[in-house]
């Protein structure tokens, strides 16, 4: 098969991978040297290789489960001409484990992908004080089941991190702006606030 561009051959496979049941990720890239472009990229199946010793989380609270089990499924995509084209070099299509059903896909990562109306969601919940775990499982409740979230809890964790990270230290003057243009809305809102000698806000009405 010949693609237009790297991209489109990687998508390719990505694709195949969703039908197929499993996930991939991108693997060795070699560069020519005269110029830098990407001669050969593969592509394998993420149960690729081994690790030795399950990795820590961030907070060094508990392990990583070991999804490494040395699958060899992997496709090589080599540049064939100066337009960028490319070809699939190599093909190697047996797993060395069970592919996911119909049933369980959901599970795999091009599965879950956060959209603008869970994002929507996730903000709206977080004003009125619902974590990302709650929200995840009204979101279920929604949607029918979680074959259908096309997220994970994790994704929903790490959206209302970004968020919190995101708003730190501006929470008060949002908060300021909000009613700013509440009472430009509306003549009857009222509020008034006060500040320290630091300009930090210390109580609003």
């Amino acid at each position: 098969m010949k693609f237009d561009t790297l991209q489109q051959g990687i998508s390719s496979y990505e694709n195949y991978a969703r039908v197929s049941g499993f996930d991939t990720r991108l693997y060795s890239t070699k560069k020519r040297k005269s110029d830098g472009k990407i001669s050969l990229k593969y592509c394998v199946c993420n149960k690729e290789g081994f690790r030795e010793t399950p990795r820590l989380h961030a907070d060094c609270k508990k392990k990583r489960p070991i999804t490494r089990i040395g699958c060899k499924a992997r496709i090589k995509h080599k540049l064939i001409n100066e337009q960028d084209n490319y070809v699939i070099f190599s093909f190697h299509e047996g797993h060395t484990h069970t592919l996911t059903t119909s049933n369980s896909a959901h599970h795999n990562k091009q599965f879950k992908n956060l959209t603008l109306a869970h994002k929507k969601y996730i903000m709206d919940n977080s004003l009125a004080n619902i974590g990302a775990i709650k929200s995840y499982r009204l979101m279920k409740e929604h949607v029918g089941g979680y074959q259908d979230m096309a997220a994970s809890v994790t994704d929903f964790k790490n959206f209302q991190r970004n968020i919190r990270k995101h708003i730190r230290g501006k929470d008060a003057h949002m908060l300021i702006e909000n009613s700013k243009r509440k009472q430009e809305m509306c003549s009857s809102f009222f509020f008034k606030y006060e500040v320290d000698d630091k300009q930090h806000l210390i109580r609003v009405f």
